[in-house]
């Protein structure tokens, strides 16, 4: 979907910035001839021996060895005004161990030893991701109600979250659709809204908003539909089209739910006589014509996509058999209407 990516930019430019909080401050501690601009002169400098055991932390060669220097540090100076500062390059280091495991045991330790309750928030958004790699998705949604709103990219961790979510409910395992569907609803409510956390530039806020959110649509929809409510499913599922004509799964499930609907009209049809038959078979009739439009749309989008075949030749055997019922046993006119909803060329430059 694009957004890891986006979300590893967003990480690393917090991480350069927080990790240049150090050496300002030590810069300062030591008694720069000149402070930053907007900084008062004359502060009181740090102590030699706080500078110093700041700078092993610095010099630590990975997580570990930085947490553990982090760890002497605050033994011996737990007040010290470099603590943020100390705080802020430990975490910075966690942030970048590949393992997803190892990293949660490091946070929960770095969580123990910065134990100020502002300190968590340095490291809250890794540790989210660490338990969303190690597929622990109680412990993330746990601490998302916790935490999300303070993190430094809140959007990107509800994508995380709906995404891991959805991941779940593929596997048949729903435990998660009520949580994974409450954060689906924020986010999609947080982007609309043009909410832009201050951590985010434009270019990542807007593929949240043009690429991310017709996605967090359609997920929503699935997930609805799965918590049995259908008429929202189907609103979602259309806003998803709304914002990305080319959806081709989009356009595959609401078809699909549309089926249904028809299905129940027809057994409603069945059981009517007189004048209320005929108005439940006008309904059915149009219910119909839209099923074979998104199937139509289906065929058209996955053309030429060896991925999607499965796909095609099912809802090709079913849009055949439901437009030759609409036209008289005939299929003429069938392949002008899928060709109406190819994708158009892209332009050689």
């Amino acid at each position: 979907m694009g957004e890891p990516m986006k979300r590893f930019n967003v990480a690393l430019k917090c991480r350069l910035i927080l990790c240049a909080g150090l050496a300002l401050a030590v810069a300062q501690a030591v008694g720069a001839q000149t402070p930053p601009a907007g900084q008062p002169a004359g502060q009181p400098k740090v102590p030699e021996a706080e500078v110093a055991e700041a700078r092993k932390v610095e010099a630590a060669p990975d997580a570990a060895a930085r947490l553990a220097a982090a760890g002497e540090f605050l033994k011996k100076f737990p007040k010290s005004t470099l603590r943020p500062s100390v705080a802020q390059i430990t975490a910075a280091k966690i942030a970048e161990v590949p393992d997803a495991t190892q990293q949660i045991t490091l946070i929960e330790q770095f969580r123990t030893a910065f134990n100020e309750p502002s300190e968590a928030d340095l490291i809250n958004q890794d540790l989210l991701d660490a338990y969303l790699k190690a597929d622990r998705l109680a412990d993330a949604f746990k601490l998302a109600d916790a935490s999300i709103d303070r993190m430094p990219d809140p959007v990107g961790a509800m994508i995380g979250l709906v995404n891991a979510g959805y991941k779940q409910m593929q596997q048949r395992k729903t435990e998660f659709v009520p949580q994974t569907a409450r954060y689906a609803a924020r986010v999609i409510e947080t982007i609309e809204a043009d909410k832009r956390p201050a951590a985010l530039d434009t270019a990542v806020w807007t593929e949240y908003r043009t690429k991310q959110l017709p996605q967090l649509y359609r997920i929503h929809g699935l997930l609805l539909y799965a918590s049995g409510d259908t008429a929202a499913a189907k609103a979602r599922l259309q806003k998803a089209i709304a914002l990305d004509p080319n959806d081709m799964f989009a356009y595959l499930v609401l078809g699909g739910l549309l089926n249904e609907d028809y299905q129940g009209l027809v057994v409603k049809y069945k059981a009517a006589t007189g004048a209320p038959a005929a108005d439940v078979l006008k309904q059915a009739q149009a219910v119909l014509d839209q099923v074979i439009d998104d199937y139509a749309h289906v065929i058209a989008l996955s053309e030429g996509n060896t991925q999607y075949q499965q796909i095609r030749e099912q809802v090709l055997q079913d849009l055949q058999a439901d437009y030759k019922y609409r036209h008289n046993g005939s299929l003429d006119g069938l392949q002008q209407l899928i060709d109406k909803y190819k994708p158009a060329a892209t332009p050689h430059p």
